[in-house]
């Protein structure tokens, strides 16, 4: 596990374990980094509750297109669970693993949207914070999407940059849930 341990379930509040139950659902066992942020349990609700706000079936932005940027941002904050369970995700959402693969070098690649490009883009730009997010790049994402799609792909980049910089910090390793090159090679993190 991680450098803080796990409780025993019974010993986390009950709402908690409520959410320890849907992971089991979802995914076939409790997840590593719930056992984690339950410690806390108002932030761990809080947390849950903001990532189903954000991954929801009526958010502007497609579920593989979330689904990528989550990926992107777990690679490069070199978070080992989350670039496991983001890209088994993304698998299931119907994108093809030779395109998982080719994530840490999406810009020498044909097999990315121009849609999917941009959102890569803000991603790395807000996750890597030198140079930051350009003017240019925002007035091409308002080119690109509404204010809406905007706020919620901000929203989602932050999170799944607090998500993976928890994990990372902790030293969650992955659960085998995919298997997908996991750190970004340094020619692919330049913009």
């Amino acid at each position: 596990m991680s450098v803080v341990p796990a409780k025993k379930i019974t010993d986390y509040p009950w709402f908690i374990r409520l959410f320890f139950w849907k992971q089991r659902r979802t995914y076939g066992r409790v997840l590593d980094p719930g056992l984690l942020w339950g410690r806390s349990p108002w932030v761990f609700a809080a947390v849950a509750l903001l990532y189903g706000a954000l991954d929801r079936r009526s958010s502007p932005l497609s579920p593989a297109l979330r689904s990528l940027v989550t990926v992107r941002v777990s690679q490069i904050n070199h978070c080992a669970f989350c670039v496991d369970i983001n890209s088994a995700t993304l698998a299931k959402r119907g994108v093809p693993m030779q395109k998982i693969e080719a994530l840490p070098a999406w810009r020498e690649s044909a097999l990315f949207t121009a849609d999917e490009r941009l959102a890569l883009e803000y991603a790395e730009a807000m996750t890597i914070t030198e140079p930051g997010v350009s003017d240019d790049l925002r007035a091409k994402l308002k080119l690109r999407w509404p204010d809406d799609a905007i706020v919620e792909l901000t929203g989602l980049i932050a999170f799944q940059n607090l998500s993976s910089k928890f994990n990372a910090a902790l030293d969650v390793p992955p659960q085998g849930f995919c298997v997908a090159p996991a750190q970004p090679s340094a020619s692919s993190l330049s913009p």
